[in-house]
């Protein structure tokens, strides 16, 4: 497995974890952090807000950091720099022999 496959399936456990971070949380305050906010229940969380505004922080800038490292990590193979065409032309399209044409003589 390459480093770039490696990068790809760390990237779309990324993504997966920030939609479902997003999703939880309710930009009308009513979300999780109201369900979870009193002090008895769920063990006494009391800054799910917090939690999920640093989660999401920390999620995109590793998503970020990952795409970067992934583009360093890109050998390449899918690039432009050995051209096909040209390779394809200078194969086919072989210059010609040179013919001398019989040289008149002088006169």
């Amino acid at each position: 497995m390459s480093t770039f496959s490696i990068f790809l399936v760390l990237i779309t456990i990324v993504c997966f974890l920030l939609i479902v971070v997003i999703m939880v949380q309710n930009p009308k305050g009513g979300g999780l952090s109201s369900t979870l906010g009193g002090s008895t229940q769920m063990g006494g969380v009391q800054k799910t807000t917090d939690f999920l505004d640093k989660s999401t922080w920390t999620l995109a800038t590793i998503l970020i950091a990952l795409i970067l490292l992934s583009t360093l990590s890109f050998t390449g193979g899918l690039s432009d720099t050995d051209s096909k065409i040209i390779d394809n032309t200078t194969q086919t399209a072989a210059p010609a022999p040179v013919q001398n044409a019989p040289v008149s003589p002088a006169k």
